[in-house]
């Protein structure tokens, strides 16, 4: 074995450029609708538009994205601006009658999909806690905090009517809303009351660490019973890795909040045991889903590496570092992030394709679409960014040195 030094500031520096000079250049020239507001996410590799309909949680992800910029990194009033306009569109055209959020619309801002999908909700919450953060507008924290609550009420049924499960059946009850919350939380700790926080935190940790996290196989599950537990069919057999992985960063920033170690510990842990288990031994990357006992998955894209499993892996890997020092850590953020910035980084036209096959070739020639908009990749390069920053205050009296 050979040792190769680590750069962490170069690391940093390419990660900042990245996210400002390229990612971020890409959507405030093309995503925005200069007629009907909002923004378009189906985007080809150019960032010309190729469908008009917007997607109701990829328009509160992108107006989420530019005001944390603006909170965060600097107070520019483009980003605030284009906030503000997305911000305008949702409050326009987002909701129906009974403020659930809508999953689609058309450019004009006409429904198309139901809001069958709490997701929507989730984001809008972020959104609108965060534009209230960047402008103190009363109406903004009103509907971030309504929404917010709307969820917690909807959160045993997330789907309610929209469900196509047949009850008492086989009931599961999914991973992705108590994930969510872990960071959601987070995002509107300010705004909201201090014991809510703490029990949403509190049922956040449990859901994910104890319930959905199964010793046995030592991976978190994306379906599990009622009872928290092991359901030997096509979904509770599920393992979405990036799913798992990316709320392990989430648990990671639960522990260090409340100074709790052996947390952020098990959370390094399971990330890296997630990582070692969905690791395509033969191309490399990350397998999208995967079934725990080995037998095919029902996904047929299954084999597929997808953009936001690994840059949510990135920072995963670099946050159990921060906080453990687990040279594991290290070792596998380098072949990660080889992996990812030579396979869906476009280095020509700006941001990030998002689909390739498993042999690594891209797979469609986008930078957005229906799943795939303005938020993952910022997010992932601004927190990657910052946590390589916070690492090399951390240990800057240490030589970074791993074994390849």
């Amino acid at each position: 074995m050979t040792k190769k030094q680590i750069d962490l500031r170069a690391y940093a520096d390419l990660y900042r450029d990245n996210l400002l000079q390229s990612v971020i250049p890409f959507w405030t020239q093309h995503s925005p609708d200069p007629v009907y507001g909002g923004f378009f996410t189906c985007l080809d590799k150019k960032g010309q538009v190729y469908d008009t309909d917007k997607f109701i949680w990829l328009q509160c992800r992108q107006v989420w994205t530019f005001s944390m910029l603006y909170n965060q990194l600097e107070a520019r009033q483009e980003w605030l601006d284009l906030a503000l306009q997305g911000a305008r569109f949702l409050e326009a055209h987002g909701r129906d009658s009974e403020g659930n959020w809508y999953f689609s619309c058309s450019r004009e801002g006409k429904p198309l999909v139901q809001p069958y999908n709490i997701f929507s909700d989730c984001f809008a919450s972020m959104a609108f806690a965060q534009l209230y953060k960047a402008t103190g507008k009363a109406s903004y924290k009103e509907i971030a905090l309504t929404t917010f609550h709307r969820i917690l009420a909807r959160r045993s049924n997330p789907k309610g009517i929209y469900s196509k499960a047949f009850p008492g059946t086989r009931d599961l009850q999914g991973f992705s809303l108590p994930m969510i919350l872990c960071n959601l939380v987070l995002e509107m700790e300010e705004i909201l009351d201090p014991r809510l926080v703490e029990s949403t935190i509190a049922d956040g940790v449990h859901s994910v660490m104890d319930v959905f996290y199964q010793p046995q196989f030592g991976l978190i599950l994306e379906n599990v019973t009622p009872a928290g537990g092991f359901s030997d069919s096509f979904e509770g057999r599920l393992l979405n890795p990036g799913h798992a992985i990316e709320s392990m960063w989430f648990i990671m920033d639960l522990g260090s909040r409340a100074g709790d170690k052996d947390l952020i510990r098990k959370a390094t842990d399971i990330t890296l045991k997630t990582l070692e288990y969905a690791w395509d031994p033969r191309y490399g990357g990350i397998f999208y889903f995967m079934d725990v006992k080995g037998h095919p998955p029902q996904q047929l894209e299954w084999d597929q590496k997808i953009w936001w499993v690994h840059v949510e892996t990135l920072i995963s890997l670099l946050k159990g570092y921060r906080h453990t020092g687990d040279e594991r850590c290290l070792h596998w953020f380098q072949k990660v992030h080889e992996y990812t910035w030579s396979h869906f980084v476009d280095g020509e036209h700006g941001e990030w394709f998002g689909y390739c096959n498993r042999q690594g070739e891209i797979l469609l020639q986008a930078k957005g679409g229906k799943w795939k908009g303005c938020f993952h990749i910022p997010r992932g390069l601004y927190q990657c960014w910052k946590t390589l920053n916070a690492i090399e205050e951390k240990y800057k009296d240490i030589a970074y040195e791993v074994k390849q």
